[in-house]
């Protein structure tokens, strides 16, 4: 299901969610293991998992950007700065598993803005493959899910 968007004051927010048929650890330790992270953000490393702490962000030319740990409660609640946006990751546990919900507050929206969209989209698919031990083609997916996005943004900047 394709992301929720909608302009709230000066900034848009942009709303994932899944419901998986797994439990709130399992799916939390995708998101702060880094032995998991990098099997659907390659670029993503957890350097100190605290509030406060820091996510490294692997630029692929030798360097990486920080971005700040804004707000954790473990198994529950991540949220880090997404440069100049900011990225949440919300668990709730469910009768057969659990919500995973993504909420990206976006300052500015860009060309860039349906592409970012697309990829947290596969991001999602692809943690949810892997805890069911299937696999995804991304690149195939993301294309899919970019047009998608691109006609989504529209429609929140043409109203």
């Amino acid at each position: 299901m394709i992301a929720h968007i909608e302009k709230v004051e000066n900034f848009y927010i942009a709303t994932f969610e899944r419901h998986l048929k797994h439990s709130v650890k399992e799916v939390w330790s995708y998101l702060t293991d880094n032995e998991k992270l990098p099997k659907w953000f390659s670029e993503l490393r957890v350097d100190e998992l605290h509030k406060g702490g820091v996510i490294k962000f692997d630029m692929g030319d030798g360097t990486f950007e920080d971005l700040s740990i804004l707000d954790l409660k473990i198994n529950t609640v991540l949220e880090f700065s997404w440069w100049k946006d900011t990225v949440r990751f919300e668990l709730t546990e469910e009768s057969k598993g659990c919500s995973l919900r993504l909420i990206e507050k976006i300052n500015t929206i860009t060309d860039h803005t349906p592409r970012d969209l697309a990829g947290w989209h596969v991001c999602l698919d692809v943690i949810e493959a892997l805890l069911d031990g299937r696999s995804i083609e991304r690149k195939e997916e993301w294309k899919v899910w970019y047009e998608k996005y691109i006609k989504e943004i529209e429609k929140v900047t043409n109203q």
